[in-house]
């Protein structure tokens, strides 16, 4: 059985079955009031030892049974009990933890997401931009070996209509015409002149950069070039009856390596005769390449700024939500205490919060339920 004092609040266990059916008066050990304390008429329940106070209230006159006083406890012994609390209820998740998760962990997952989208699409259009450019410089340069060859195929047909006594076999050996038939092709490239399958069905190099190819029957190659004849042949043969053939072929170089040329081979009109023109392609791709690598260094540069900006914004909205949620909680926590020592009685508790914002107002309101309580025991004291 749970009494409360009538002044100041105070409460106290009593057992019920050692009360006379008369009743008892007893004295508040805090304030002085004395209290007149009835017998229940129903049936007392034993109340867990846990609520068994230290102390029992004092009767004046006649101590009823079960109730006494007993002596202050000793530094070595501690009461078990002192008041009767109400059982707190199980906690949940803390304010700070929901600041946490609200102004922090969100945050994270935004800031992650876009800066991770951000990247991916940086690291796309540079992607997008060097492949186009390739891919632009690329038929641009296929365009220029093709005009080359129509150009020297041009060249060409108009000097042996003048000549029409030249022979084949004197095309290398005429200085004018050489020079006509073979000109440069960007840095390594040539042009060179062949004539389609004679009567024996053989094609043969007529003017060319390189004496011994001269005459020479060009399926002959097939044992030096290897592996990349048939490619090379491929574009070299499908010139013929006034077509045109273009293509990609490997050639190995001196030091052993392969590198990939193309070729066009353009005929010259109303003769049996075709302008080859080849140059390695990377001529004129390499400054694509050369800036594809810079391009993709400087993506790695934005994106190793871009996460440094990241972790930098991340730590420090870290460092602020932990500090504002600490100082929030703790002062959520003072106004706690204080609003339990107030349910206990101690109406004289200080409140220690003196914000200006929403925090502030509550210690306000819980002072003035502070100071309405005083005023309400003071003027129930006069009533008695």
């Amino acid at each position: 059985m749970i009494i409360i004092c009538e002044e100041c609040g105070k409460k106290y266990q009593i057992d019920p079955s050692r009360i006379k059916a008369t009743g008892a008066r007893a004295k508040c050990t805090a304030c002085g009031n004395m209290m007149t304390i009835s017998k229940p008429e129903a049936k007392p329940v034993d109340p867990p030892p846990a609520l068994r106070p230290t102390r029992e209230i004092p009767a004046k006159g006649e101590e009823p049974p079960g109730v006494k006083e007993e002596p202050p406890p000793t530094r070595e012994e501690k009461p078990a009990v002192k008041e009767a609390v109400p059982e707190a209820k199980k906690k949940g998740m803390g304010l700070r933890f929901k600041i946490f998760i609200l102004f922090f962990l969100v945050p994270i997952i935004l800031f992650v997401g876009a800066g991770y989208l951000y990247l991916l699409q940086l690291e796309n259009l540079s992607s997008l931009i060097t492949q186009e450019s390739t891919k632009a410089v690329t038929q641009l340069g296929e365009q220029i070996i093709a005009e080359k060859a129509r150009s020297v195929a041009s060249e060409v047909r108009l000097y042996l209509l003048g000549r029409a006594d030249l022979k084949k076999e004197a095309f290398d050996a005429d200085p004018e015409f050489k020079k006509l038939a073979v000109q440069k092709v960007g840095t390594t490239g040539y042009t060179a002149l062949h004539a389609v399958p004679d009567s024996q069905s053989i094609w043969r190099n007529w003017a060319h950069t390189n004496p011994k190819i001269v005459g020479l029957d060009m399926s002959t190659l097939d044992k030096p070039m290897g592996t990349n004849f048939p490619g090379f042949w491929r574009v070299f043969s499908n010139g013929k009856e006034g077509k045109e053939s273009r293509g990609y072929y490997r050639w190995q170089e001196a030091d052993g390596s392969f590198r990939d040329k193309y070729m066009v081979c353009a005929p010259v009109q109303g003769t049996p005769y075709y302008v080859a023109a080849t140059t390695y392609l990377d001529e004129f791709t390499q400054p694509v390449k050369q800036m594809e690598e810079k391009a993709a260094q400087i993506s790695t540069d934005t994106r190793n700024i871009v996460l440094g900006i990241l972790v930098g914004t991340l730590l420090l909205i870290g460092v602020i939500v932990a500090l504002y949620g600490t100082r929030l909680t703790s002062r959520i926590k003072k106004l706690t205490s204080v609003a339990e020592k107030i349910s206990v009685g101690e109406m004289d508790a200080e409140i220690p919060v003196t914000s200006r914002d929403e925090i502030g107002d509550l210690a306000e309101a819980i002072g003035r339920m502070q100071e309405s309580i005083r005023l309400s025991i003071e003027r129930l004291r006069r009533r008695r």
